[in-house]
């Protein structure tokens, strides 16, 4: 009888946990394990969704002209080398799969986003993990583990789950390092929290082997949606949409997102709000006794004496109805990352680990 097997790599893909979102016995659960916005999504994001609904029984366009529109309009950019994905994982999947396969090499970093190796791994290519140093991309360690096999270097800019990030320079550097056979992909996902940052748009205007992934999960507020975009040179772009589903998002995803897009305000908002709560953040833990790395995204990153004293803050913020999310499988076992939440919700983290760090002296 013919066996049936998957093909190469796929096996040794481990499935994705996301954050949790209960906890048995409360009521009042403040999930910080997952990124989200505390503020939801813009209500003409909403208001369009809802409209949508109206026209479920229609088949939405195929090229995405209205929201690649809007992206352009709204960030500057050429709408005709914008591709609209299934979040950007999806954006992430189609550069993976129609440049890199088996015998290939797929460079990511060692606390990178866990998505970056499966991604190799679901084309049969091998991940190759560089170090970072102290929690930053380390542009010396990823050119130097390039070889003739490399065809992607994956890294998140600002970086998941670190909060670190790069300097234009610094992605510079990298981008001249790499041989014109290497794709580059920037993640941007967490980009709108950095400040003035481009996401990576310039490098991408100017070299040919570069992809810009974003999303409107985080800032946006569209998680539930799934709905995000990449830009490039106009020949990537072309190869990208012969692998892409033609009806990939529905008209709902789609008019919600040119809603959330033209919110400027609400986004403006979202960040301030990001800003000062972040600060809050890192400032009392750091004060606490707690190390954090100066974060640019919409979450930071709390670092404990060890492993053992992690689990016991995490279980402390669980018996508050805090979830927040473990890091270990990100090589940050003595880790915990928190979502940057809203006034109240920072104040209840701060005051859990507080007694918690108090008990520690205490003891």
């Amino acid at each position: 009888m013919t066996q049936i097997t998957p093909q190469p790599g796929i096996m040794q893909i481990a499935l994705y946990v996301s954050g949790e979102s209960s906890l048995a016995g409360h009521d009042r659960v403040l999930k910080l394990s997952s990124n989200e916005n505390p503020l939801g999504c813009s209500e003409r994001a909403r208001a369009a969704f809802v409209a949508a609904a109206a026209d479920l029984h229609r088949y939405p366009a195929t090229d995405h002209a209205g929201l690649r529109r809007a992206i352009g309009e709204v960030h500057g950019l050429d709408p005709d080398r914008i591709v609209c994905g299934v979040g950007s994982d999806e954006v992430l999947q189609f550069v993976t799969h129609a440049y890199a396969g088996v015998g290939d090499q797929v460079i990511t970093t060692r606390h990178g986003f866990s998505m970056y190796p499966i991604l190799a791994r679901m084309v049969g290519a091998e991940p190759v993990t560089v170090p970072e140093t102290d929690r930053r991309i380390d542009v010396g360690a990823i050119l130097a583990a390039v070889t003739d096999r490399t065809r992607i270097v994956f890294i998140a800019n600002p970086a998941n789950p670190t909060g670190t990030m790069l300097g234009q320079d610094e992605l510079q550097h990298l981008v001249d390092g790499l041989p014109a056979h290497v794709i580059l992909v920037h993640d941007g996902a967490y980009t709108e929290f950095s400040g003035d940052a481009d996401g990576g748009a310039s490098l991408v205007d100017r070299h040919p082997n570069v992809v810009m992934t974003r999303t409107f999960s985080k800032i946006h507020g569209l998680g539930g949606l799934r709905i995000g975009w990449g830009y490039a040179q106009r020949d990537i772009i072309d190869v990208l949409n012969r692998i892409r589903q033609p009806f990939n998002l529905s008209n709902a995803q789609l008019a919600a997102a040119e809603a959330a897009i033209r919110d400027t305000g609400f986004i403006a908002d979202c960040a301030d709000l990001n800003a000062r709560m972040r600060d809050r953040m890192r400032q009392g833990l750091i004060a606490m006794g707690i190390a954090c790395d100066e974060s640019f995204t919409n979450f930071v990153l709390a670092r404990f004496a060890d492993a053992a004293q992690a689990e016991a803050a995490d279980a402390a913020l669980r018996h508050d109805g805090i979830l927040v999310r473990r890091v270990g499988g990100y090589g940050l076992p003595n880790a915990l990352r928190i979502t940057v939440g809203d006034p109240d919700g920072c104040g209840r983290v701060l005051d859990c680990l507080g007694r918690f760090m108090a008990d520690r002296r205490d003891g």
